[in-house]
């Protein structure tokens, strides 16, 4: 029997600030080497065994996925658009609901996209063992056997020691709330406890069985917001008016909690939630001090630290540090002692409170044609670095306060300008006056790169009236 995974892809990842952010979260960050921890659990969860993968996100992130998916070489069974974060029960729901009309033999595979897991092969031994379980109507769970006392985590109580050898399903007592720390080394001494990594293996019956018996009130609107949905540029889209009446619950609040059908199959394998800096420092490798270090950074007499720098124009030295970590990005830099990494999201939640930008947002805006970032913001002008990908194309569109100066630096653009149109290359430009209609698009085989002036009494992003998209926006 082949499993079909589900991908859980929303979150906003605050913990990991100012890398990860509510306009681009750390899953689509390339945290640890030059893959994304997103593109990395799609890559895992394929090949022999597995159906293509069934996607749950939001509208902002929909193109980043689809993007992601086609660099990684895999192509999905579906993309769910969530109109509204719900937490992961209506998200898992809708999906067995999905499943069940056009997969319904299929085993249900549940997967945060954020995860770090190094070794495949062992991950995929553990998924293996669990499979008989699902395939008997058990809700199989999988626990990471822990290496430390951590406070940060949920737990699993199983029924006895998990043993030794290859891994094999268990009974799962009950599931527990992260711990103090006194309580997480007496749970770490006793040997019968898991850390739960909310990954989940079942089949689409039991698991809507398991809706059905112990939160039967998310099936009514979770189903009509199923029935409801439209197709929209191959992604389904679920109705909002009836998805906002869905609770917004966990899965393990809404069933595992309540379930006596439960499996445990434990995992030692290296794995990581990357919850916080501390997680990245432990997972992206420290030198015999406990120095850790991005190439734009360099450390002298420091030890227990954390040292980044996301800007090849800025470096970052540290000089007798001690237990510090420092990640520095261009428009904003984290300073926290180490033992603080849990805290890092009250730093977002000042931001916000003092209506700074950094707190949700990047200079790089990612979109479905490419991106752009903002170099410069002044008095009634503002300058843009404009990313066009091959073949993509921005909306046909107009503007009532700017005007707009594009440069192009690198490639071929293709420019409309009211009823003109034509080519432009290299060091060549075109001006568009306040209220002319005009596109940017890309006709060639590389990216074109072009800076844009703007000039008016306002230059924010709502100021666009779209003709034409390719992408359905409006």
């Amino acid at each position: 029997m082949k499993i079909t995974p589900l991908l859980l892809c929303g979150g906003s990842g605050t913990r990991l600030w100012p890398l990860s952010r509510k306009s681009y979260p750390k899953q689509f960050v390339p945290l640890l080497g030059e893959t994304t921890l997103f593109q990395s659990t799609a890559q895992r969860l394929s090949g022999q065994g597995f159906n293509a993968p069934l996607v749950v996100t939001n509208t902002a992130f929909r193109f980043i996925v689809v993007e992601q998916l086609a660099t990684a070489g895999i192509d999905p069974s579906a993309i769910m658009i969530e109109p509204e974060g719900r937490n992961t029960a209506p998200a898992i729901l809708a999906s067995a609901l999905w499943l069940s009309r056009n997969d319904p033999d299929t085993l249900m595979l549940v997967a945060p996209s954020d995860h770090v897991v190094p070794d495949a092969k062992a991950f995929h031994e553990a998924i293996l063992a669990g499979v008989p379980a699902a395939e008997a109507g058990q809700l199989v769970t999988f626990g990471i056997t822990p290496d430390r006392p951590e406070t940060g985590y949920g737990y699993l109580e199983l029924d006895g020691p998990p043993g030794e050898g290859a891994p094999e399903a268990h009974g799962l007592k009950r599931f527990v709330e992260k711990p103090d720390e006194a309580t997480a080394a007496r749970m770490l001494a006793s040997g019968n406890y898991l850390w739960n990594a909310g990954i989940f293996l079942f089949s689409v019956k039991t698991i809507l069985d398991a809706f059905e018996t112990h939160t039967p009130e998310l099936i009514g609107p979770v189903t009509q917001a199923l029935d409801q949905g439209e197709c929209d540029l191959g992604f389904l889209r679920l109705a909002p008016g009836p998805w906002s009446g869905a609770a917004d619950e966990s899965i393990d609040y809404a069933v595992m909690e309540k379930a006596d059908n439960l499996s445990v199959v434990p995992y030692s394998g290296g794995w990581s939630d990357l919850g916080g800096w501390d997680a990245v420092w432990r997972e992206g490798g420290v030198d015999d001090r406990g120095v850790g270090t991005s190439g734009h950074a360099t450390a002298i007499d420091c030890d227990n630290t954390l040292l980044r720098s996301e800007d090849s124009s800025l470096e970052v030295v540290g000089i007798g540090l001690k237990d510090i970590i420092t990640v520095a990005m261009p428009d904003a830099v984290l300073v926290a002692d180490a033992s603080r990494a849990q805290d890092v999201k009250k730093a977002v939640t000042a931001l916000k409170a003092k209506g700074a930008k950094q707190a949700t947002e990047f200079r790089k805006d990612h979109r479905p044609w490419g991106w752009f970032e903002t170099l410069v913001i002044g008095d009634r002008f503002q300058v843009k670095r404009i990313h066009v990908h091959p073949g993509a194309s921005l909306s046909l569109q107009s503007h009532h306060h700017r005007s707009e100066h594009w440069v192009v630096v690198q490639g071929t653009a293709e420019v409309t300008v009211g009823d003109d149109v034509k080519l432009l290359t290299e060091n060549q430009s075109v001006y568009i006056p306040v209220g002319t209609v005009h596109r940017l698009a890309n006709p060639g085989k590389v990216p074109i790169v072009l800076i844009e002036v703007q000039t008016g009494a306002y230059l924010g992003e709502d100021d666009i009236i779209r003709y034409e998209d390719i992408y359905a926006r409006k």
